[in-house]
């Protein structure tokens, strides 16, 4: 049983105040489907209302701590050394498509450092949680990443570059080199949910570039209290504020690395 600090619980109190709203939403979708317009108005409406009703609840509970939102930006207020960092829905394609995965994730950051974290699929109601030093929960059940070891055995989850994003033909490289070794990869299609995944066991690795620190921050925290190893692909930098992530279990961290390092090393003689 997760022993929780009156943080998580406002943090917990804001999530599923928001999530009402998005669930209702989600549910309306459908008939939004006949306009293109329509449905992408609709999800960025979704979006902020969301954002609000967060904002809103942390405002109340610790009303001199900073911010950093999607949708609304980064606000300086009293404390600048506490910021909540906020993605009101993450998997916004998902939501859009009428998928049922995404989440929305929250992280307090204090003094440079993440120190709870939370991401919550609705849909599911699976509520993961994370304080530093406290271990990570979903639901309350204790979570561990998964023990495997071996590449062939591992399941990875990704994410590909969209339109408008660059690097899709390092990506390219770099899920050849996972695919020839691995018994999959998996793009599911929400950063947060990805690295929650990680968490759980239910895959085995993540890894990902291009992120917000508000798509990882906090699944970022979840995996390393859960027992895993999270860093850049050169590990030089803060993960959360470089945007490029990879999370594993200790065994299969350095093995991941070495195949993103090969496509690395493989461009760069190409470039040459």
């Amino acid at each position: 049983m997760a022993i929780r600090s009156a943080t998580m619980n406002v943090m917990i109190g804001a999530a599923k105040k928001a999530a009402r709203g998005l669930v209702r939403d989600f549910g309306e979708l459908e008939n939004l489907q006949v306009s293109k317009k329509g449905p992408s108005d609709f999800v960025s409406a979704a979006d902020i209302r969301a954002e609000q009703v967060i904002k809103a609840e942390l405002m109340k509970a610790r009303p001199k701590f900073s911010f950093m939102m999607e949708e609304s930006g980064t606000e300086e207020r009293e404390d600048t050394k506490r910021r909540w960092i906020v993605d009101p829905l993450d998997g916004t394609t998902n939501f859009l498509h009428g998928i049922p995965h995404f989440a929305i994730s929250m992280a307090l950051e204090e003094f440079d450092e993440i120190t709870a974290a939370l991401v919550y699929n609705p849909v599911l109601d699976e509520l993961y949680t994370a304080e530093k030093g406290g271990g990570a929960f979903m639901n309350d059940r204790r979570l561990r990443v998964s023990g495997r070891r071996e590449l062939s055995d591992s399941l990875f989850a990704t994410g590909i570059p969209f339109q408008g994003k660059g690097g899709h033909a390092r990506f390219v490289t770099q899920l050849a080199a996972v695919m020839a070794k691995t018994s999959g990869v998996r793009r599911i299609g929400a950063a947060a949910l990805d690295l929650a995944y990680v968490a759980s066991g239910r895959v085995d690795g993540y890894w990902e570039e291009g992120l917000s620190p508000w798509d990882c921050a906090a699944g970022i925290l979840l995996v390393r209290e859960a027992g895993g190893y999270v860093t850049t692909p050169d590990e030089v930098g803060n993960p959360v504020h470089k945007g490029n992530v990879v999370a594993a279990n200790t065994h299969l961290h350095p093995q991941l690395m070495e195949l993103i390092r090969t496509t690395k090393e493989a461009e760069a003689v190409q470039g040459a």
